[in-house]
């Protein structure tokens, strides 16, 4: 399971809320039974002076059995149970039960992360990922194809629209089998709705489901949300923006829809640089070609591109119209 810091510390603080709540119940019912029987404080006291004398035994010298101190706690317990049940209370009333009874909401079992936790992180990377409702069609196996033509060619070359998609689908698949031994990155460009952003969605759809975190971002909301922190609006945190450069994989989606500037430049420029010499993998896709997004952004950001991207080229006719002349579902749309 792959965290950031934030991500992780994040969670972490949901269990020692746990904790905390927890505690807050056993006094308040502590108080509770105090106030209806002086009872249950002597037993309490009892407790406290077993134990103590138990102690001084010990400091002593003396060799006492542990059954003889256990003996005395379980008649004192027993004691407290059955004034509970007197009261109408459940005999583990000062004992309420745990989120976790596995980990009892600590998140690990000795050294190891408990299953929950596990879970936790996953429902995490998933609610940031913003591709919840994006995902539920999205799948490798439901790449399809037939909306690539084998008589249309790229210019220049003999290689075809369906030639171009088949190797596009192979690369990202690898892209994913290959994760965590080794990084790439992919830049998906061409025609417009030709699957490109399916690809991404299966990509990161994948890798979600192996715990990694995943974040998708459409060009213009990555860059409204690098502006907010820049400029210190309202509702953007530090941990939100670490997280775009922490994350195991960050998606931008429709690169140069945005409003360019030398801001969009600059900041781009920073986040895949960062990213690149961290090792943490970035998938782009974009209708623009190599020649625009030289142009358009800056020579260091198509330097980055070209010499640490994997670029996957897509054409063809746009798969959205072809779903509407045939009136069937375009799984790639």
């Amino acid at each position: 399971m792959t965290l950031t810091n934030t991500q992780y510390d994040e969670i972490m603080r949901s269990y020692q809320s746990r904790q905390l709540k927890r505690q807050r119940l056993i006094l308040d019912r502590r108080e509770e039974i105090n106030r209806l029987t002086p009872r249950m404080a002597e037993l309490d006291a009892e407790t406290a002076r077993v134990s103590v004398r138990r102690a001084r035994r010990l400091l002593d010298g003396e060799d006492i059995p542990p059954e003889d101190i256990a003996d005395e706690l379980a008649a004192i317990t027993s004691q407290k149970k059955e004034l509970l049940i007197s009261l109408r209370k459940p005999a583990d009333y000062f004992d309420p039960p745990y989120d976790c009874a596995d980990c009892k909401d600590t998140g690990y079992i000795g050294n190891h992360r408990c299953h929950c936790l596990k879970q936790a992180s996953l429902d995490l990377i998933y609610a940031q990922s913003n591709l919840s409702s994006a995902l539920e069609e999205a799948g490798f196996a439901r790449f399809c194809l037939d909306y690539y033509a084998d008589d249309r060619f790229a210019q220049g070359t003999a290689i075809s629209s369906r030639m171009a998609a088949q190797n596009a689908y192979t690369k990202c698949r690898r892209f994913v089998q290959n994760f965590d031994d080794d990084f790439q990155n992919i830049l998906l460009f061409g025609d417009t709705g030709v699957g490109k952003t399916f690809l991404t969605h299966c990509i990161a759809k994948d890798l979600l489901a192996t715990g990694h975190s995943v974040i998708y971002f459409s060009a213009q909301q990555f860059f409204d949300r690098l502006a907010a922190d820049t400029f210190g609006k309202h509702g953007t945190t530090e941990t939100d923006c670490r997280n775009l450069f922490d994350c195991d994989l960050l998606i931008l989606d429709d690169l140069g829809t945005e409003m360019t500037n030398s801001f969009t430049a600059s900041r781009l420029f920073v986040c895949l640089n960062e990213r690149i010499l961290h090792r943490k993998s970035t998938v782009i896709s974009s209708n623009l070609d190599l020649q625009d997004i030289a142009s358009i952004y800056s020579e260091r950001i198509f330097s980055r591109i070209t010499s640490h991207f994997l670029l996957l080229h897509l054409f063809g006719k746009d798969i959205r119209v072809q779903k509407n002349i045939l009136g069937g579902f375009s799984p790639n749309a």
